[in-house]
This record gives structure tokens, C-alpha cells and sequence, in this order.
């Protein structure tokens, strides 16, 4: 739900912009001191674009290059303005829409992190508690052997062994006859 929002606000801001940006135009044009600097400005870009022009196609470079009139350097210094603003929006919007979407990343890999974390915990204990339940089986596994209780602790069997021949009764027969000789 957030992602749409973000995206729309976005475009809004997009939209926003360029109605701004011929706002600025339109005072550039009507502010006196504004209107010089932008003039001046003018200019002196007609001039750079003019000479790396001249460089590119070979052309003289020590020719005198005609300034602009008034009217033509306003206007392409206003439309210079308002490209810039927005473009400096549409670049803000992309800085901003990056940086969230690497705070989500670094979010979800702190998730994911913490989550493997719990993990190696939870394995860790497990591992202790086998290790202390197989150290407990063998203390009552030598009580037994000691006190002669072998028969009532049966030794494990790993899957697909046989019994023993000494073995083979079921265990309730052996529990009645321990039962009955008591």
C-alpha cells in the first residue's frame, strides 16, 4: 500500500514542478535585477556553447562571437532555469526514491541477520542439550552396568540390528516373571 503512495506522490511532485518552473520563468522576466543577472548569464553560455561548437566542427575559434539580444537571452536563460529546476527535482525524487529503497534493503537484511542469529542460538542449545542428555544416558548406562541392572536397561540398538538369542522373549514376559518370583 505504501509503495503505490510514494510512487503517486512522486509523479504529483513531478506534475507540481513544472508549473513552478514557468512561474520562475514568468518572474525572471518581470524582476529588473533578476533580469540582468539572467541576461548576463545568458551570455556568457551562448558564448561557451558557442566556442566548444566551433571546436567540434573545426571552425575558427578567435571569430567575435555576436551576444544575444535582450529578449533572446531572457528567454533562453528563463528556459534554462526552469529545465534546471526540473531536472533538480526529478533528480531529488530519484535520490530520495534510492534511499528509501536501500533503508528497506538494510532493514530486511537486519531481519534476516537477527533471524540467522536466532538460529545459530537455538542450534547451539539444542546441541548443548543433546550432549548433556547423551552424558546423562551415560551415567545410567554405567549405574546399570554397575549395580547388575543390565537387563532391565536394554541396550540401544541401531535400527535394522537383530536381538541377541539370549533376548529373544517379549518384554511382558519377562515383566510377569520378575513379577511372579517376587
Amino acid at each position: 500500500m505504501v509503495l503505490p503512495l510514494m510512487k503517486l506522490g512522486t509523479l504529483l511532485v513531478k506534475t507540481i514542478s513544472k508549473p513552478l518552473a514557468s512561474q520562475l520563468k514568468h518572474q525572471a522576466k518581470v524582476h529588473p535585477r533578476f533580469r540582468q543577472s539572467i541576461i548576463n548569464f545568458a551570455q556568457r553560455n551562448h558564448r561557451v556553447t558557442t566556442q566548444i561548437q566551433r571546436r567540434i566542427y573545426g571552425h575558427a575559434t578567435d571569430v567575435e562571437i555576436r551576444p544575444l539580444n535582450e529578449e533572446k537571452a531572457v528567454q533562453a536563460a528563463v528556459d534554462l532555469i526552469g529545465e534546471l529546476f526540473i531536472f533538480a527535482v526529478g533528480g531529488g525524487v530519484v535520490i530520495f526514491e534510492v534511499q528509501r529503497s536501500s533503508r528497506s534493503e538494510a532493514r530486511k537484511e537486519e531481519a534476516r541477520k537477527q533471524e540467522l542469529e536466532e538460529l545459530k542460538k537455538k542450534d547451539e542449545e539444542l546441541e548443548k542439550r543433546m550432549a548433556d542428555l547423551q552424558s546423562k544416558l551415560a551415567e545410567v548406562e554405567e549405574l546399570a552396568k554397575a549395580r547388575g541392572l543390565t537387563g532391565i536397561f536394554k541396550a540401544r540398538q541401531q535400527p535394522g540390528t537383530s536381538t541377541t538369542k539370549g533376548s529373544s522373549e517379549k518384554p511382558d514376559e519377562k515383566s510377569s516373571d520378575s513379577s511372579s518370583s517376587s
